[in-house]
């Protein structure tokens, strides 16, 4: 498969600044790295020969010369042409956009037949000339760091997960990112289940490894649940169970055992594992009451994951197998939960009570009663929600988030990853449903929003005065009519004015 790939270096360099300058500088200065993981691990667009392998023929690197000339070596080095785009105006502004898509132009045309053209830029002024190659019959695969608009997603064949990016082709840790796995406990996306999956095999890996006796499967089971964030107790990242998740690792030489509780061993270091010592010591009965009184003290219902993740904390091994029954759902079911009812469509499901949770639609789900006297509020904040992709959290779980990431950063640095970790559990702990993945985009808005954490602006009035800023500008992005109820919902939504 014939490849052009055109980098917007400026672009692609000041997103991934604003989250972080390490990584930014690794992006820099290692192009030779990234380069290989292009042609050798990034998978290629559909609808290409079965076996096709990437060959890049044409690497071209535009970059404003005057700001950034000491990372043209590396790029040199790494087979690039380099392509010298100087700012034009008094505010910065380059030609960046006008060269390369004058090259793209002049590259569908070209004789050597390019199948992929690869584009590193979030800038929306691409969504043209994709359209046009995609017309011509050409496979795009796009880089975007930062928010890229939907219209521009949508005319890529592929789009290359910044995340991923940043972990695998620049070979940056969980916590050198910054960035995490992202899913809300309550609902791990099936299309992260890979990603998900080798992060737990290198954590069990390396507990074993680390381990001068078999490790217990329930203590690994608590691990993966504490570590990452996208798994949650009650689906395991769509595979069930702790147990069904191992069964699918290659986690070869070392050995499993589910015999009582479960170990995972390595056979050439530990001893056999000790006999089995039967199911988890408590009385189910218990378990029931505390799931009775969970659902009870709640005003909305309580999501599964939730109820799991409290279960497993107090009962040690009952995540690596649910007291015999597999899985969370089955072992519910085999409890005494009245009146306790159980709704499993959506996400990973959730409990209620039917005589005090309010329904909509005829359906009980969390989060939504929330807004009950604030429906007109909620049709917009929900319009905006599935165009642009902001968190649909009450005005009050809004409150709650701003409030606890100024409550941390009066304690702590900030440091992306850490932060939202901390700032996710403060929210919980307060009783609010605020996901990491909500988290992150709240922080990550405020970073390309030109917010800079620890310069004395961190006050709740001011982060939500910037996150509604850009919600504006998301919604003008996506072409979305913002008029005065709109902007006055806004304003009520994120930053409760």
């Amino acid at each position: 498969m014939k490849s052009a790939l055109f980098v917007d270096f400026d672009n692609v360099y000041s997103g991934l600044r604003k989250l972080d300058p390490a990584i930014a500088d690794r992006f820099a200065r290692q192009p030779m790295a990234w380069m290989d993981w292009v042609v050798n691990t990034l998978a290629v667009p559909d609808h290409m020969p079965a076996g096709a392998r990437r060959r890049v023929l044409v690497r071209r690197c535009y970059l404003n010369p005057q700001a950034y000339q000491r990372f043209r070596p590396s790029f040199n080095l790494a087979g690039f042409e380099i392509i010298d785009c100087p700012a034009l105006t008094g505010e910065g502004k380059t030609s960046t956009d006008i060269h390369m898509v004058l090259d793209i132009i002049d590259l569908l045309q070209h004789e050597a037949h390019y199948d992929e053209f690869i584009v590193f830029s979030a800038d929306a002024d691409f969504t043209p000339v994709l359209r046009k190659l995609r017309r011509w019959d050409r496979r795009t695969t796009v880089l975007a760091i930062g928010f890229p608009s939907a219209a521009y997603r949508a005319s890529a064949d592929l789009l290359i997960d910044q995340d991923a990016f940043v972990r695998e082709a620049l070979g940056a840790s969980e916590e050198d990112l910054g960035l995490g796995i992202s899913m809300p406990a309550e609902a791990p996306a099936e299309s992260n289940g890979a990603e998900i999956l080798a992060a737990a095999t290198r954590l069990i890996r390396q507990t074993v490894d680390e381990s001068a006796y078999p490790v217990p499967a329930a203590k690994l089971a608590a691990l993966v649940l504490s570590r990452l964030d996208g798994v949650d107790a009650a689906s395991w990242g769509g595979l069930g169970n702790f147990r069904g998740m191992v069964e699918v690792m290659n986690l070869a030489p070392l050995k499993v055992s589910w015999e009582g509780s479960g170990v995972i061993y390595d056979p050439a270091r530990h001893e056999p594992p000790a006999p089995p010592r039967g199911k988890v010591d408590a009385d189910p009965q218990e378990m029931a009451e505390l799931i009775k009184i969970t659902v009870a003290q709640s005003a909305q219902p309580v999501p599964c994951a939730r109820l799991a993740s409290l279960l497993t904390s107090r009962y040690d091994g009952l995540a690596a197998d649910w007291n015999g029954k597999g899985v969370f759902r089955k072992f519910v079911e085999s409890l005494d939960l009245s009146p306790v009812t159980f709704n499993w469509r959506g996400s990973g499901g959730y409990a209620y009570d039917p005589a005090r949770h309010a329904t909509e639609g005829g359906e009980n789900r969390p989060g939504t009663t929330a807004w009950q006297g604030e429906e007109e509020l909620f049709g917009i904040a929900r319009q905006i929600h599935e165009v642009t992709g902001v968190p649909l959290l009450h005005p009050a779980d809004y409150r709650a988030l701003f409030e606890a990431i100024a409550a941390d950063l009066a304690e702590e640095s900030f440091e992306l990853n850490d932060t939202g970790k901390r700032v996710r559990d403060r929210c919980r702990d307060a009783g609010h449903h605020v996901s990491r993945a909500d988290v992150t985009f709240v922080l990550r808005g405020l970073l390309f929003r030109g917010h800079v954490f620890g310069q004395g602006e961190d006050d709740v009035a001011s982060l939500s005065r910037k996150l509604a800023d850009n919600v504006r500008s998301l919604c003008l992005r996506e072409q979305m009519m913002i008029d005065w109820a709109t902007d006055g919902a806004i304003r009520k939504w994120i930053a409760g004015q």
